[in-house]
C-alpha cells in the first residue's frame, strides 16, 4: 500500500492529555459507524477507564468498534476491563503478546507503537500520546509533554484504509531485511492543507520516515526546529543537521533535559559535540520529561507523530507520522516551539562541552558507525513473525450451563 499527498484537508494541533483526550473522547461518543484504534500504552488508571467507558458506550449503541494494542506497552490491563469490551462486541487484538518468562517481558524489539483513532471515516487524530494519566500536566513533575494532531478532509480515508489493513492482517511483518524498499512520496505541487500519512513497519517501508527528515532537511532555506524525546539516530540524519546548519540553516534541536529514563540522555550527550560544533543548537527541555516527536522547517512544512529518532522508532517498531504542507499549521507549531525554547529549555553551550581527546573521538566514530549500520544489524537479532491475537468474548455462564443440559434433554427424549 502507498500513500499519495491529499489536499484539502482541515488540521488542529493538540498538546498533553489535557487537548488531546477530551477531544478523542468526543469524537468516539459522536460516532455512529465505526471506531478504529491503535496504540502502544493504555493504562487502567483515569485516563484509560475513560477511554473504556466511551468505547463501551459506543458498542452497546451498535458502533463496531476495533481496536489493536501492543503486547508489551499494554501487557498489564485486567481481564474484566477486556471482557466487559469484548463482551459488548469490541473487536480486541494484541499486537505479538507474549508470556512472561521469569516475571520478566521478553518482547522488547518491534513493537506497534503507532498511535491512531479514526471515527466514522471523517476524523482522525495521530501522534505520540498514550493512554496514561501522565500525559496530563496534572500527574506532576514526571507529566510528559506531548503532542498529536486532529484532521479532518481526504486525509482519513487513507488514515482509515491503513488501520484497518492492519488490524485485519494475520500478521504485520514478514521480513527483517532485504527485498525492496519503497520510495517516500514527493509534493508534486506544493500548497496549503496538504497532509501525507507515512510509516514505517519491517517490510517496504522500512526507512520513509528517516528519508523524509532527510529530504526535509537537504531542502531547508532558513529554520528547522526537531523536538524529539528519544533522540540517537544514525549517521545520515546527523550529517544532514550538520550539513543544513554549515550552509546557513539556524537548525534547533529539543531533546529531554528531566529524562524519564537516563540512558537516553546519555545517549543524545554523545552526539552533543558532533552537532554543536557543526552548528547546530541544541537545547535541553527542563520542565518535565519531553515526549514529543514533532518538527518544522521553514514556512509550510511540519510532522507530528509517533516516530522518535532513535534506532527503535527507525529500524524496529511500527510506527506513523503525518508530513504536513501548510502555512498556518507550520505557524502554530513553530510557536509553540518556539515557546518551550523561551520559556522551559536550556542551551547547551559549546563552551561547557568536555574537550574533545582521542578516546572521546574514536568513542563517538564508532558511535557514528554502529548507527548508521544499525538497521541491518537489527535484522540478525534473534526474532520471530510478530502476530496479531484477537482476545475473544468470555464464555457467558447462562450459555455455558445451557450448553451442557442440551445434551440431557435429547437423551430423555429419546
Amino acid at each position: 500500500m502507498n500513500m499519495e499527498w491529499r489536499d484539502g484537508n482541515r488540521l488542529h494541533l493538540l498538546e498533553n492529555g489535557e487537548e488531546y483526550f477530551p477531544r478523542v473522547f468526543e469524537a468516539i461518543r459522536r460516532a455512529r459507524e465505526n471506531v478504529l484504534l491503535e496504540t502502544f500504552i493504555l493504562f487502567e488508571d483515569e485516563v484509560g477507564n475513560e477511554l473504556h467507558t466511551v468505547l463501551l458506550e459506543a458498542a452497546n449503541r451498535g458502533v463496531k468498534v476495533e481496536m489493536m494494542l501492543d503486547g508489551y506497552g499494554s501487557n498489564d490491563l485486567s481481564d474484566s476491563f477486556i471482557n466487559s469490551l469484548t463482551s459488548a462486541g469490541v473487536r480486541f487484538l494484541y499486537y505479538d503478546p507474549r508470556p512472561l518468562i521469569f516475571g520478566m517481558r521478553t518482547n522488547i524489539f518491534r513493537r506497534l507503537h503507532r498511535k491512531i483513532v479514526v471515527c466514522d471515516g471523517q476524523i482522525a487524530f495521530v501522534g505520540g500520546i498514550n493512554y496514561s494519566s501522565e500525559h496530563n500536566s496534572s500527574y506532576g513533575p514526571q507529566a510528559k509533554q506531548d503532542y498529536a494532531v486532529e484532521v479532518k478532509g481526504p486525509i482519513v480515508e487513507d488514515i482509515t484504509r491503513y488501520v484497518q489493513q492492519a488490524i485485519n492482517s494475520q500478521q504485520i511483518t514478514r521480513r527483517w531485511w532485504g527485498g525492496s524498499s519503497h520510495r517516500p512520496a514527493k509534493n508534486a505541487t506544493p500548497g496549503d492543507a496538504q497532509v501525507l500519512l507515512v510509516w514505517r513497519d519491517n517490510d517496504e517501508h522500512r526507512n520513509d520516515i528517516e528519508q523524509h527528515y532527510i529530504d526535509m532537511l537537504r531542502d531547508a532555506k532558513r529554520e528547522v526546529i526537531i523536538a524529539n524525546a528519544y533522540f540517537f539516530p544514525g549517521y545520515r540524519l546527523l550529517r544532514e543537521m550538520r550539513s543544513a546548519a554549515q550552509r546557513g540553516v539556524s537548525v534547533k534541536l529539543i531533546v529531554q533535559g528531566e529524562p524519564d529514563m537516563p540512558i537516553v540522555k546519555v545517549g543524545a550527550e554523545l552526539l552533543y559535540n558532533y552537532l554543536v560544533s557543526g552548528g547546530v543548537e541544541i537545547y535541553e527541555y527542563i520542565r518535565r520529561p519531553l515526549h514529543a516527536k514533532i518538527a518544522v522547517q521553514d514556512s509550510h512544512w511540519s510532522t507530528v507523530g509517533s516516530s522518535n529518532l532513535d534506532p527503535l522508532s527507525l529500524s524496529l517498531n511500527l510506527e506513523a507520522n503525518l508530513m504536513i504542507h501548510d502555512r498556518t499549521f507550520n505557524e502554530t507549531v513553530r510557536g509553540n516551539l518556539n515557546r518551550l525554547l523561551k520559556e522551559d529549555c536550556q542551551r547547551v553551550e559549546e563552551s561547557h562541552l568536555p574537550k574533545q581527546n582521542w578516546r572521546q573521538l574514536a568513542k563517538s566514530v564508532l558511535v557514528f558507525h554502529f548507527l548508521r549500520h544499525f538497521p541491518a544489524i537489527a535484522g540478525w537479532l534473534p526474532a520471530h513473525t510478530p502476530k496479531l491475537a484477537q482476545v475473544p468474548p468470555p464464555v457467558q455462564p447462562e450459555l455455558e450451563t445451557q450448553d451442557r443440559l442440551e445434551p440431557e434433554k435429547k437423551r430423555v427424549k429419546s
